[in-house]
C-alpha cells in the first residue's frame, strides 16, 4: 500500500472584522481605529472557525483593528500574536478620513484612473497597488518559510492588503486581482492551499482554495 500523500501546508489570510468607519464608507488607510459592536459580534462568530484551522503562526498587521481581530484567535488556539507592519492597509493620503462620496467628487479624475485600471497612488500621496503587493506579499513570503510540512498559518490583514498578498503567493497579476476578485467581506478570509513545486522545481506553487470564507460558508 503506498503512503499518504503529505498534508499541504495553508495561509488563511483574514480581513479584520468591521469598524465604525467601514459601516460609514469613510477611507481608513492607516488611521488605527476601533472595532465597532458589530465588528466585535462578527470575531465571536468567525473566531472559531479560523482556530479550527489549528494553526502553527498567528501574524497580524499592527493596526488595531486587525490586531483586535487575531487576539480572538490566539486566545482560542494559545497561539502568541505577532504584529508585522508590512501588513497595513494601502495608505490613503489625502483621503484618509474621507467618505466615499468625498473622495468621488472631490478627485474625479484620480478615480478615473483607478477605475481604467492605472496603478496611480491612493489618495495622491499614498501607495500604488504595487507597492503594497510588495510589502504585503514578503510579509506572507516570509511566513511561508517559517512553516513546516503540513501546517497551517492564520494572517490577519485588510481588503486591499489581503488580496494583494494573495495575488502575489500565488502569482496572480495585481491588475488582474483587482478586477477577478471582490474585496474580502469583514471578518471573513481567503483559504491558501501549496500545491508543489513549480516545472522548474525552484519556487512552491500555491493556489486559492477558497475565498470570502466565512460563518454563513465556510
Amino acid at each position: 500500500m503506498s503512503a499518504a500523500a503529505p498534508r499541504p501546508r495553508r495561509i488563511v489570510i483574514v480581513r479584520h472584522a468591521e469598524t465604525l468607519d467601514n459601516a460609514a464608507r469613510i477611507w481608513q488607510g492607516h488611521a488605527d481605529t476601533e472595532l465597532s459592536e458589530a465588528g466585535q459580534i462578527q470575531v465571536t462568530s468567525a473566531a472559531p472557525l479560523v482556530a479550527a484551522y489549528e494553526p502553527a503562526l498567528l501574524v497580524s498587521s499592527d493596526l488595531k483593528r486587525a490586531a483586535a481581530t487575531a487576539d480572538a484567535v490566539a486566545v482560542l488556539t494559545g497561539l502568541e500574536l505577532r504584529l508585522d507592519a508590512r501588513l497595513r492597509e494601502v495608505h490613503v493620503g489625502e483621503w484618509q478620513g474621507l467618505t466615499a462620496h468625498e473622495v468621488t467628487t472631490g478627485y474625479p479624475d484620480l478615480v478615473a484612473a483607478l477605475e481604467r485600471g492605472e496603478d496611480a497612488p491612493k489618495g495622491v500621496t499614498g501607495e500604488t497597488r504595487a507597492e503594497v503587493a510588495r510589502r504585503a506579499g514578503a510579509a506572507v513570503l516570509d511566513i511561508v518559510r517559517e512553516l513546516g510540512q503540513g501546517e497551517t498559518a492564520v494572517v490577519v490583514a485588510h481588503g486591499v492588503s489581503a488580496r494583494a498578498a494573495t495575488a502575489e503567493l500565488v502569482g496572480l497579476d495585481q491588475g488582474i486581482a483587482d478586477r477577478v476578485l471582490r474585496s474580502l467581506d469583514n471578518c471573513h478570509w481567503a483559504e491558501l492551499v501549496e500545491v508543489g513545486k513549480s516545472h522548474s522545481g525552484r519556487a512552491l506553487r500555491w493556489r486559492i482554495a477558497g475565498w470570502n470564507l466565512g460563518p454563513s460558508v465556510a
